[in-house]
């Protein structure tokens, strides 16, 4: 080598590709730091999971229900919620058709008593009290509802107890959220909502001419939060979520929620 000093071996070229990829300049350097021990974080899985089903008569949904029978259904969600009080977050779903993940024809709901928060509960929960601080006060569903109810763009449906509309920025085509009228925190210490779950299936039955197949679950406080509003979305697995949605986290709204909104109130008339 030109100008190298004559008592420095020579350098061969797997050595060159060693201090290659050792270099500060490449993203993929061996890192002088120590060695991260939190970056593929697990745990075992803990907890509990239970599986209530709907009724004892045979039922393939919860729209095949009678009255008495949804809402005993929903009183026992309730009921097995209120069961995990100790439970860091409890997630209460119902998955009706193969596409939904539904496993069991017979209609059921799943709980997830979990030992800690899922990161969207926290964001929401965190959104909550930001609200609640920058407004002195105010509760942000609550507020949300309001103007849903003010507007009427995307309002479906109000009973004495909850409102039903299709979500600001739905993620998918019919989406629908239950909304307690006076706002309160867990689900499974609320008495309402029930009867506008079942309205809810009923405006989808009336405008897609049967009640699809579809994700329902339960949005409910985690455990010491002091600033949260419960709600029970649901989604119907009418769209596919494809490479955009899934490598970019963004949604692509096929049919606006206000029309859906439209679609659904002419069901219920």
């Amino acid at each position: 080598m030109l100008g190298a000093d004559p008592e420095t071996p020579a350098t061969s070229n797997e050595q060159r590709i060693e201090i290659g990829f050792a270099s500060s300049i490449d993203p993929l350097a061996a890192s002088t730091r120590g060695a991260e021990t939190d970056l593929f974080r697990a745990q075992p899985a803990a907890g509990a999971h239970e599986v209530v089903v709907s009724a004892p008569e045979h039922a393939t949904g919860l729209a095949e229900l009678c009255a008495e029978r949804f809402a005993g259904a929903v009183g026992a969600w309730r009921e097995r919620m209120r069961a995990h009080a100790d439970a860091a977050y409890v997630h209460l779903i119902v998955n009706e058709g193969p596409d939904a993940g539904a496993s069991l024809e017979h209609s059921h709901a799943q709980l997830y008593a979990l030992r800690f928060v899922p990161a969207e509960v926290a964001r929401e929960r965190e959104r909550a009290t930001a609200h609640h601080e920058r407004t002195m006060g105010g509760h942000l569903l609550e507020d949300v509802a309001v103007e849903e109810v003010r507007r009427r763009e995307r309002l479906v449906a109000v009973d004495d107890e909850a409102i039903l509309v299709c979500p600001w920025a739905s993620r998918a085509p019919f989406e629908l959220r239950v909304i307690p009228r006076r706002p309160a925190a867990r689900f499974e210490d609320d008495d309402g909502g029930a009867e506008m779950i079942a309205t809810a299936l009923r405006a989808l039955g009336g405008a897609l001419g049967a009640v699809p197949q579809l994700n329902l679950w339960v949005r409910t406080a985690p455990r010491g939060a002091e600033e949260f509003c419960w709600h029970v979305d649901i989604v119907p697995r009418l769209t596919v979520r494809a490479g955009f949605e899934l490598g970019t986290g963004v949604e692509i709204g096929v049919y606006e929620p206000e029309r859906a909104a439209e679609n659904l109130r002419a069901a219920l008339a």
